[in-house]
């Protein structure tokens, strides 16, 4: 038996408007951009992919099932800009097949910087999943998946019983992410990422001139398939914009999704789909994933260069993290509200230097012609923030 584990980030930052040194005015935030942007990635994305998972769970009589984990700032501007998202999302939680995940809200950088934020977001992403959908998530995931074994106690403290991680080789050694671990002297399971086939679909299914293209639902079936024997669980986790943004209808993609279920558990009756929480309770451990220094799933690297691997990045964080104390002493939500959202780590992913030139990942969707320009616009926010925060 091979179980299948689907979990999908679903996230948009709020975009700053470009903004100079001698601004005053306290509207950060390119609302048309941010606006366009979202609408665009409901279209192409948000809504057919609902409908496609929907559809998949009618299909499979509930044997289908999947999680999503869904940050505040997008389900805020779903509300703002695109309401008919939420309710798609509503239909998806009516099914029963769907888990939500914990997360921080403003899918920041906290835990690395402030774990009173950091606990703080994750209560409010919590707060706001109750209240669309009355559920309360048990499995966390932490932003970009950073993740050490500081990690797990954290979300272990908050009484979470399992967190998602990234199946990184340096860590996992010969041992492979098919099974479930404990983090090192906590009752808390880990749930790795099975960067390969999740890869396979983000990031190469479109590519024509990878030696496995045309990648169909069938062949993808048998890939998971074997598991069976040698692990216990395939996590698939990826980007949601996967579907039909990154990969474009034409590629396929949309069509693969709906017939991959059907396909995995024909080649063998005893697969099947769980959530997280339903893979940790089906499954014993396999021993300890001990990873005392930080991971994340970006990049090949699989370290946190993409947010941290520059003086612009490092400086930015410090000073925005800097302002905490103040600004919540201030005690005025708007002001804490504008903070916390240049807290959102796509503002410093904005500023990496690793592989700039080449036009990769780290251009897409980036509304800046350089780093450099989107260290300058991000620092003159700040600079306005802390005038107010003073």
């Amino acid at each position: 038996m091979a179980s299948v584990c689907f979990y999908f980030q679903v996230h948009q930052p709020y975009r700053l408007r470009r903004y100079s040194v001698f601004d005053t005015e306290h509207n950060y935030f390119d609302d048309y951009k941010n606006s366009e942007i979202c609408r665009k990635v409901a279209t192409k994305c948000y809504l057919p992919a609902n409908q496609c998972i929907l559809d998949m769970i009618r299909v499979h009589e509930g044997r289908f099932r999947c999680s999503y984990s869904l940050t505040g700032v997008v389900l805020d501007q779903f509300a703002a800009y695109c309401p008919e998202v939420l309710d798609s999302f509503r239909r998806l939680n009516d099914t029963g097949c769907v888990e939500f995940l914990a997360e921080t809200y403003y899918h920041s950088l906290a835990f690395l910087y402030s774990r009173a934020e950091f606990e703080e977001q994750v209560r409010l992403q919590q707060q706001k999943i109750f209240e669309l959908f009355g559920k309360k998530s048990t499995v966390f995931r932490n932003t970009e998946l950073i993740y050490n074994n500081a990690v797990s106690a954290a979300a272990h403290q908050m009484g979470f019983k399992a967190v998602i991680a990234e199946g990184a080789d340096h860590i996992l050694g010969y041992r492979s992410p098919s099974f479930i671990y404990q983090a090192p002297g906590l009752p808390i399971r880990l749930l790795l990422k099975n960067y390969r086939l999740s890869d396979d679909i983000a990031f190469r299914f479109g590519n024509q001139s990878w030696s496995e293209w045309p990648l169909t639902a069938e062949k993808f079936a048998g890939w998971v398939n074997q598991v069976n024997g040698n692990g216990y669980v395939v996590n698939l986790f990826m980007d949601y914009e996967t579907f039909g943004e990154h990969q474009w209808t034409e590629t396929g993609i949309f069509d693969f999704l709906y017939h991959m279920p059907g396909a995995v558990m024909a080649i063998n009756p005893e697969n099947n789909f769980k959530t997280p929480s339903e893979v940790v309770d089906a499954y014993p451990t396999d021993g300890e994933f001990d990873c005392p220094h930080l991971i994340s799933w970006a990049d090949t690297e699989r370290d946190l260069s993409a947010w941290l691997g520059n003086a612009m990045q490092s400086n930015a964080l410090q000073e925005a993290y800097a302002l905490e104390a103040a600004v919540k002493a201030k005690k005025d939500p708007e002001l804490l509200h504008d903070w916390r959202r240049v807290l959102t780590s796509d503002h410093y992913y904005y500023m990496c230097t690793k592989y700039f030139a080449d036009g990769d990942v780290h251009k897409y969707f980036n509304p800046y012609e350089s780093p450099y320009d989107s260290y300058i616009n991000f620092m003159n926010v700040l600079d306005n923030i802390a005038s107010r925060a003073k």
